[in-house]
């Protein structure tokens, strides 16, 4: 297979995810968004906004927003469409209903965590919050919003002896799609705090040792591994394509230098060559919750064909 631009993969791939959005998800909500994007980057193709705007109707019934606020961060990440989407129509509804969710974020447990977190620390949760928060800070510049992310990031902290990332405290293993939600989380959250605000460079150090660590261990080939450390573990799809999402980001937005300009191009080649031109990929890691022991990380199976988790990632990568 020949290479591909990352518009023309963009195309295939937005043929074949994100008009679907059940159960709703970050999963069902990247591949939207990235349709969106797309959208804007292509604006001769047909519009997807109309058919989305019927998709989502039933989800801003007064009872079915309450019932997303009340669940937990995969579920509120399911709306990172929601500004787009209000972009593309110019109905604010869609950005009011992000914002009944984000404010699940400023009720603070006694542990001081915002509600919807899981206190075992789970790497998922920074792109989650990021992704939530963010968002509602750009759409209102509430700084209540970015405290809140802010506060959670710089409390949340790589392993030091490796710059990786545990997927929680109770899994203490360095999977390769854990490590890809803690630096999407940063890129996220880069994308929206402010250039002057105070936190910013710390926040900023921090990811990029992330990001220096990741590229230390990076396949040959421009993928990284299931385990990011385990060379001997496949070669895996979504962590590189989200990885990849991170590092085309924050080139594009000046906050990463020349240095990770190859690491960039060889993940975008990892990635083209793992989906065919029907949109079916292959070596993305099934759904995973936090495993017990190593050996179930390593023995974790693959999602070949449509997988609606790898072909999201990869159309927020192309686009």
């Amino acid at each position: 297979m020949s290479p591909r631009s990352p518009l023309e993969l963009a195309a295939i791939l937005a043929a074949e995810y994100g008009d679907v959005l059940e159960p709703v998800n970050y999963i069902r909500g990247v591949s939207m968004s990235g349709r969106l994007r797309l959208q804007q980057l292509a604006p001769d193709r047909q519009d997807p906004a109309p058919a989305m705007v019927e998709l989502v109707e039933p989800l801003l019934e007064p009872g079915s927003l309450a019932e997303i606020a009340q669940a937990d961060g995969s579920v509120h990440a399911g709306f990172v469409w929601a500004d787009e989407l209000s972009d593309a129509t110019g109905e604010r509804r869609y950005i009011d209903a992000q914002l009944q969710i984000a404010a699940r974020y400023l009720d603070t447990g006694p542990d001081g965590l915002p509600a919807p977190i899981d206190p075992d620390d789970r790497v998922e949760e920074i792109f989650f919050a990021s992704a939530v928060l963010g968002r509602a800070y750009r759409a209102t510049s509430d700084p209540s919003y970015i405290d809140v992310l802010t506060s959670l990031l710089e409390g949340w902290s790589a392993q030091p002896d490796s710059g990786l990332w545990w997927h929680c405290k109770a899994s203490p293993f360095y999977w390769g799609r854990g490590n890809a939600f803690a630096a999407l989380g940063f890129a996220e959250a880069l994308t929206y705090l402010p250039e002057a605000h105070g936190s910013r460079p710390a926040l900023l150090t921090k990811h990029r040792a992330h990001l220096e660590a990741l590229v230390r261990h990076q396949d040959p080939s421009g993928a990284w591994h299931q385990l990011i450390d385990r060379p001997d573990s496949y070669r895996e799809l979504t962590a590189t394509a989200m990885i990849g999402y991170v590092l085309a980001r924050g080139l594009k937005r000046g906050w990463l230098g020349d240095e990770f300009h190859d690491p960039l191009t060889n993940a975008w080649s990892a990635v083209d060559e793992r989906v065919d031109d029907s949109g079916m990929v292959r070596d993305a890691c099934a759904g995973t919750g936090p495993m017990p022991t190593l050996a179930d990380y390593l023995r974790r199976p693959t999602a070949d064909g449509h997988d609606d988790r790898a072909g999201s990632m990869a159309l927020w990568f192309a686009v």
